[in-house]
């Protein structure tokens, strides 16, 4: 039996996480230049704690610009709880899109030095030679919110972990995995089941898995630039693309010439990962090494917090805006899976990640 959509009651799932998060604020939204961001010390605390030097700032970077965008409430609260955990010890300089919104740059980034943490897919650490990785990549891998965050929390999220971090010499660390919310089809026409799709191209990411899946719905691939592709849908060079509704419309996507139907294929439950320099890591005091995975830690839960939350107040401003949407309980996701079960099951047997696959299935 199909299901619909479980958006509204995984936003109530994570929200609940977020309040036991450890942390004495956690699961409270940051904005903004707001005095919400305050240090919880009580005011009597603060008059008699001595300032403390500002001994470690970190570069932090991101690819998104909007200020709306769950990346943007992330990092800043990355930046606030580090500077809370720290007592003014560390702080943070952040890039909201400003560095540069090319993931694969701010990889490079990373690797210069140039920031010492970036937010990226995870496709792009593949190329490093981490191939377990790509993982994310695979289509209708997690059943809803509840599900993908049961999985990224548990045994699985942690063996991966380690996995990059051997596999890279240490150099790449996860931090924490970011949600970028479930991604759906959105195009110039309508689509029901993968044949509707037939000829048709699509932007997608740049992981093979997902070239191997939408290439097996009859689709064509193409790579566009996050920044580019609002002009590309507009003027007709790309049919349609898939994201989450929070990031397409903050984007206005679906006011372009060919971004007007939005179809809930929820074909993929997204994850975006939280990377640290290893070598600026491992230069780093133990005392300041826990700063930056209690603040990895809180901002993790508030990006989540912020992307569920966002979710169904972005898909009514589409709706407001004029596109026209197919709801998933209209979507044949079961064609879809049809394509997508060997696809995973492929790639599992490839790369060795069989015991992975198995814990995303039982974990559903």
């Amino acid at each position: 039996m199909k299901k619909a959509s479980k958006i509204l009651t995984t936003m109530l799932f994570f929200a609940t996480i977020a309040a036991l998060g450890g942390c004495k604020r956690s699961g409270r939204i940051i904005y903004r230049n707001s005095a919400q961001g305050s240090s919880a010390q009580t005011t009597s605390q603060k008059e008699n704690a001595a300032p403390r030097a500002v001994e470690l700032r970190i570069t932090m970077a991101h690819n998104q610009t909007a200020m709306d965008n769950p990346y943007v409430f992330g990092a800043e609260a990355f930046k606030e709880k580090l500077e809370q955990v720290s007592g003014g010890g560390a702080t943070s300089v952040l890039y909201h899109g400003t560095m540069t919104e090319d993931e694969g740059e701010l990889l490079k980034k990373l690797q210069s030095g140039d920031a010492n943490i970036v937010v990226i897919s995870p496709g792009l650490v593949t190329a490093l030679g981490v191939a377990e990785v790509d993982i994310f990549s695979l289509e209708y891998l997690f059943d809803n919110f509840a599900h993908w965050g049961n999985v990224l929390d548990g045994a699985f999220g942690s063996e991966l972990s380690d996995i990059v971090a051997q596999k890279t010499g240490g150099k790449i660390r996860i931090l924490g995995y970011w949600s970028a919310g479930v991604r759906d089809y959105y195009g110039k026409k309508p689509i029901y089941s993968p044949k509707d799709i037939a000829g048709m191209t699509i932007r997608i990411g740049n992981s093979p898995v997902q070239k191997q899946f939408w290439s097996g719905c009859g689709a064509v691939p193409v790579s566009v630039g996050w920044g580019d592709l609002f002009n590309a849908l507009n003027e007709g060079k790309v049919d349609s693309a898939e994201n989450d509704y929070t990031n397409f419309s903050l984007k206005n996507h679906h006011n372009t010439t060919n971004g007007k139907y939005v179809c809930e294929t929820e074909h993929d439950f997204t994850t975006r990962l939280m990377l640290v320099d290893g070598s600026f890591f491992d230069s780093l005091t133990s005392e300041q090494k826990s700063w930056i995975t209690q603040a990895a830690k809180y901002s993790t839960q508030v990006e989540r917090q912020k992307t569920f939350e966002q979710a169904s107040s972005s898909k009514a401003k589409v709706i407001s805006d004029g596109a026209v949407v197919v709801e998933n309980k209209d979507i044949d996701t079961d064609a879809f899976k049809r394509i997508a079960y060997p696809i995973q099951d492929e790639f599992a047997k490839k790369n060795g990640m069989e015991k992975f696959i198995k814990m995303v299935r039982e974990s559903k």
